[in-house]
């Protein structure tokens, strides 16, 4: 999950890098998100900051872990 701001214009190239990478790896194997940290209140810690976040998370058939 991408954690971005309206207003990094660098983060938006990052999304095309990452939907790019997506579709030569194929959906089955990578989803990728992005979330609007100005929006979500869950995002709040990440907001201001000048640098991008990335939110990793593996699933397995029994957990999800971050």
């Amino acid at each position: 999950v991408d954690a971005f701001q309206t207003w990094c214009g660098p983060c938006k190239t990052v999304v095309d890098l990452f939907r790019k990478i997506r579709n030569e790896v194929g959906s089955d194997l990578l989803q990728f998100a992005v979330a609007e940290a100005d929006s979500i209140d869950a995002l709040a810690k990440y907001r201001g900051k000048s640098e991008p976040v990335f939110l990793f998370y593996a699933v397995s058939e029994n957990t999800a872990t971050v």
